[in-house]
């Protein structure tokens, strides 16, 4: 009776890590951060919520996406190859000479991190414009 409690209970235990495990690969993270002398805004989006900062002093602010607009995003996000995204360019320089903030996207999937190159804030380069826009429309 003893040994078939344990064996069960044994069974429990690695089937729950097991199912955190097969969570945790698929959580995706996004990252937009875009600043200059007087502007700061970070957006991180995870599990459903988006966090928004619009000062470097600031906590940011919480809200939970629409279960449309979260499967809509991971989509985008699943189309990407995210292995090329340090090597696209931006398709503006304005950010050079003070014309535009920078900005820059971070992409944290199955627990490896990929990061672009920084571009212009509202000009991201062509291969990652759908997830940026996206990204600034829980925004506004």
């Amino acid at each position: 009776m003893k040994k078939s409690i344990v064996l069960l209970l044994s069974i429990l235990v690695f089937a729950g890590c097991a199912g955190q495990k097969r969570t945790a690969q698929n959580e995706i993270k996004i990252e937009y951060k875009a600043y200059s002398r007087g502007f700061y805004q970070l957006i991180t989006i995870e599990n459903q919520m988006v966090f928004v900062t619009k000062s470097r002093e600031d906590k940011p602010v919480a809200f939970r996406l629409s279960n449309t607009n979260w499967k809509s995003l991971q989509l985008m996000v699943q189309e990407l190859d995210e292995a090329l995204l340090h090597n696209w360019k931006a398709p503006t320089e304005k950010r050079l000479f003070d014309g535009a903030a920078i900005a820059s996207l971070k992409i944290t999937k199955q627990g490896k991190t990929f990061e672009s190159q920084s571009f212009d804030h509202g000009y991201p380069p062509v291969e990652i414009e759908k997830v940026v826009n996206k990204m600034l429309s829980f925004v506004k």
